[in-house]
């Protein structure tokens, strides 16, 4: 009942503080010094928070004096720990049993930007931060009466690629010029010094690795396992020397284990091991230097994919009911290959898909994703 009342009693409380807030918002303070103190939300997945770095930058470089706060998700506050555009990091985890402490935390801000975070918390925590400038997009949520951009209403169809709609966010909030789109990630000497550990007791110093992603945040973005193991068996017949490292969260780590072992069955290494799953064997700190170590990652639409983007090793990114052009790579194109084949149910389950493997991205061939794959290592031997 509690929770059932928590939403409807914020809404009227907060309509009629701001209906009662007579603040000067003079849109002449926008990127200039008299904005001091910023609070820049984005605490929900990895990806979704690499997709905002580029608006971080674009923000430092706007407000090169401000105190620029992150709100982010408490998994992922040790991996963003050094980020070089903010000065504090608060973990949150975008959901009521947090709202009322992180409230307390914020306090005294003079500008809020949304660039991604979960409603009905991620605006009211904005607004009671005290930022008399708040901005989001999309801005078509209940919500929108707390905003400093309540015209037009824009809708997730409206903003492009996610990148774009962060940096349209930051460009609300008084950023102006043309800003990098790259994402960025801190490095971490234990991170690097815990994949070269493993990789040295395995050696694998030399080897030519794959990366495979096969879990991912809906059942709706997950390539059969089987699929990969298929994929993996196929990719040594041409290059027998591969070795497969299986990625995912320690929540995933028994599929990535699933999928180690078949590839192991089908393609047996004499005298070594072909496949290892590193799911829960390896802090989140350690998964940038995996990714930049592998010659590619094969995965769905998921953060590691993000993540491999961040540190420059080419995707095979596989798609089916999420659209490549609003969450695949952002840039550099011309390096990855992107395989969308059209969702199967109308009308489509999505992240409420009731198959154990989506249907529709079992209509990815395995053949489709070996010939990416030899594309990239292809022209990297070139």
């Amino acid at each position: 009942m509690r929770l059932r009342l928590r939403e409807p009693l914020l809404y009227r409380w907060l309509r009629l503080k701001r209906a009662l807030d007579r603040r000067p918002r003079p849109a002449s303070e926008l990127g200039t010094p008299a904005i001091r103190r910023i609070l820049a939300i984005s605490c929900t997945a990895l990806g979704d928070t690499l997709l905002s770095t580029p608006g971080l930058r674009a923000l430092r470089q706007t407000y090169p004096q401000a105190h620029i706060t992150l709100l982010v998700h408490p998994s992922l506050q040790q991996l963003f720990t050094g980020l070089a555009d903010v000065d504090e990091l608060i973990p949150y985890d975008g959901k009521w049993r947090g709202f009322r402490r992180a409230a307390g935390q914020l306090k005294g801000f003079d500008l809020a930007v949304i660039l991604h975070g979960n409603e009905p918390q991620a605006t009211p925590l904005a607004y009671l931060s005290g930022a008399r400038y708040i901005f989001k997009l999309p801005n078509n949520n209940r919500w929108n009466f707390l905003l400093s951009n309540r015209e037009p209403v824009l809708g997730w169809d409206d903003l492009g690629h996610g990148i774009d709609q962060r940096l349209a966010v930051t460009k609300l909030a008084g950023a102006a010029g043309e800003f990098d789109r790259r994402m960025t990630v801190p490095a971490h000497a234990e991170g690097k010094a815990a994949v070269d550990q493993v990789l040295t007791e395995r050696g694998w110093q030399d080897a030519t690795i794959v990366a495979f992603q096969p879990g991912a945040s809906t059942m709706s973005r997950r390539w059969p396992r089987s699929r990969f193991i298929a994929a993996a068996a196929e990719m040594v017949k041409a290059r027998p020397d591969l070795r497969f490292v299986v990625t995912g969260s320690p929540a995933e780590a028994a599929l990535c284990q699933e999928v180690a072992a078949g590839i192991e069955a089908a393609a047996p290494l004499a005298g070594g091991t072909r496949a290892w799953a590193s799911a829960g064997q390896l802090p989140l700190i350690a998964l940038p230097d995996l990714l930049r170590r592998a010659s590619l990652l094969v995965t769905g639409d998921t953060g590691p994919m993000h993540l491999a983007v961040t540190v420059d090793t080419p995707v095979v990114a596989l798609f089916a009911v999420s659209d490549p052009a609003r969450s695949g790579p952002g840039y550099d194109l011309d390096k990855h290959v992107i395989i969308r084949k059209w969702r199967t149910c109308d009308p489509c389950y999505s992240k409420n898909c009731p198959y154990a493997e989506p249907i529709c991205m079992d209509n990815i061939a395995v053949e489709e994703v070996v010939a990416a794959v030899d594309t990239i290592l292809s022209r990297g031997a070139a």
